[in-house]
C-alpha cells in the first residue's frame, strides 16, 4: 500500500486537482482526494472519442482525472 507521498509521486501528475497539492500560490499542501484515493485500473476516453474504446487501462488513482477525459471501468468498451 502506498503512502501520500508515493500516490502524488507517482500519479497525480496531470491531473486537474494537482493544483491542491502544494502546486499553487494559496497554502494549499494536500488535495482533498489524496488520503483516500485508491490505486485502480480504468481506461482515458477522450470526449470525442467514440466506441468501441479498445485502448489498454491504465494504472491511476481513483480520484484521477484531466480536462476533456472521462474514466470507465478497465473493460467497458461502450
Amino acid at each position: 500500500m502506498l503512502n501520500k507521498q508515493e500516490k502524488r509521486k507517482l500519479y497525480c501528475g496531470g491531473c486537474e486537482d494537482n493544483f491542491y497539492n502544494g502546486n499553487n500560490s494559496y497554502g494549499i499542501k494536500e488535495c482533498w482526494n489524496l488520503e483516500s484515493a485508491k490505486v485502480v485500473m480504468k481506461k482515458e476516453v477522450h470526449i470525442d472519442q467514440v466506441p468501441p474504446w479498445k485502448q489498454k487501462p491504465i494504472k491511476t488513482l481513483s480520484c484521477y482525472h484531466r480536462r476533456r477525459y472521462v474514466y470507465v471501468g478497465p473493460n467497458q468498451e461502450y
